[in-house]
């Protein structure tokens, strides 16, 4: 009972630091592309069936063919620190994934311990597959499976959706009604800043319009100050007609704008930003693949 107590422990202890050395750093992935040109999935794993990936790298391989994109697909249980953009990134960086002159790269990354997974594209990729594209994607052909842990169904259905997206195979109608949340907010929006746009044009005619003539040509001509209190002033204004003479005069309160800052916290400009901002490093050329660059675009995701 003893013996059999230790053993026990032993193996315990022995699976938990195997269980840590899981952690992947990028140097760790081995690139299967280098070993053969069809294949496109690093699967050390297994996290993904064999089915799975023959099929991906079949999906893969018919479009760079067809399109000439580089497609790098990773899924491992853990990555070492937990940051699947810089991980991913790296990825695409460190092996040239993406043809040089077009950088056409696409690094996908599913961590499944870490819970996330992770799009990246190259430079020349970017405005093919935006980052919204890319979110969508993730939300709705993947996420739904990942939370399940159907990691098979998940991969499949995302890279089914990337690869009917670049090949020009997805219908349009299919990207207009991903987008029609999106339109709806947009517009209501607009419709929100044109109805306030045309009070404020309302109220702002209604001040100059005379109670005599009814022409738009009262004007302010004359004001003294009644009283300041709690930061508010209020003044006696006279708005004379310049079309008949006719005078009005009314109590207006505003701002005290007197005491130097104030409520109306007068300063400098604020300065939000700076250049454009890109999630990652600088350029890079070489590597395995065909040597792109990458941008940082993309996007990722937690399920």
């Amino acid at each position: 009972m003893k013996r059999y107590v230790i053993t026990l422990i032993v193996c315990t202890f022995l699976a938990a630091i195997q269980g840590k050395a899981e952690a992947y750093k990028v140097g760790d992935i081995v690139m299967v592309h280098l070993q053969d040109k069809t294949r496109y999935v690093c699967n050390p794993d297994h996290v993904l069936s064999s089915a799975t990936v023959a099929k991906i790298d079949s999906i893969l391989y018919a479009l760079e063919q067809k399109t000439g994109i580089e497609t790098l697909v990773v899924a491992v249980k853990e990555i070492e620190g937990g940051d699947c953009f810089n991980f991913a990134y790296e990825l695409g960086k460190q092996n040239g994934v993406g043809k040089k002159n077009s950088n056409n790269g696409l690094v996908v990354l599913l961590a499944t311990q870490d819970r996330c997974i992770q799009f990246v594209t190259g430079y020349g990729l970017e405005g093919i597959l935006p980052d919204a594209i890319c979110k969508r994607i993730q939300i709705q052909k993947m996420n739904p499976y990942f939370a399940k842990n159907e990691w098979n169904a998940g991969m499949l259905s995302g890279i089914q959706a990337i690869n009917s997206y670049l090949d020009g195979s997805m219908e349009p109608e299919d990207i207009e009604n991903e987008n029609s949340g999106e339109l709806y907010i947009l517009g209501f929006v607009f419709l929100f800043m044109l109805g306030i746009f045309a009070l404020s044009y309302y109220i702002q005619r209604k001040k100059t319009r005379c109670p005599n003539c009814k022409k738009h040509t009262l004007h302010r001509t004359d004001s003294h100050l009644i009283s300041r209190k709690n930061g508010i002033k209020r003044e006696r204004v006279v708005y004379t007609c310049s079309n008949c003479g006719y005078t009005v005069v009314k109590d207006e309160d505003s701002d005290d704008e007197s005491g130097g800052i104030g409520r109306a916290g007068r300063g400098g400009p604020i300065i939000f930003g700076g250049g454009p901002f890109r999630g990652g490093g600088g350029g890079f050329s070489g590597g395995s693949f065909g040597g792109g660059s990458f941008g940082g675009g993309g996007a990722g995701s937690r399920f």
